[in-house]
């Protein structure tokens, strides 16, 4: 209620300037229009009054602001819901970057491994591993 408090002073202004005379004055030809009188050729022009309020338009405004304020209310869950996600895939995104390089490390191991080991079966075991590494890496992290 308190925003709308400038506003409400600013209409209440305005009404009761509305409500003052206005004074059209015809100088050398030229008219000016004025809130005093301006001396020898001045004449009140009539203000008409403002309009009555129209009675539908109280509802109106009170359909218009339920409307609103289920729009907000919906606003503010869908950007919740989108934060929500947002962070959900940053975790994701995290954990996929540990996982792979976890999976690189793994490879690396395996290789330096394969290249440490030069007899026949151990050395054919770690080339089986370090070969199964590289493709668990290439499927799971293609990039």
């Amino acid at each position: 209620m308190l925003r709308h408090l400038p506003i409400l002073t600013a209409c209440i202004v305005c009404h009761a300037a509305a409500a003052d005379p206005v004074y059209k004055c015809s100088e050398g030809g030229r008219i000016s229009y004025g809130d005093r009188p301006c001396g020898h050729a001045a004449s009140v022009l009539a203000v008409p009054e403002a309009p009555a309020p129209d009675p539908d338009a109280s509802a109106r405004l009170e359909r218009d602001r339920a409307a609103l304020l289920e729009l907000e209310k919906a606003r503010v869950t869908r950007e919740l819901r989108e934060e929500r996600e947002a962070v959900r895939a940053r975790r994701e995104a995290a954990s996929m970057r540990r996982r792979c390089d976890k999976l690189r490390l793994n490879q690396r191991w395996w290789a330096e491994e394969d290249a440490r080991r030069s007899t026949g079966a151990a050395l054919e075991a770690a080339r089986i591993k370090a070969r199964r590494q590289a493709e668990a890496l290439a499927v799971e992290c293609p990039a």
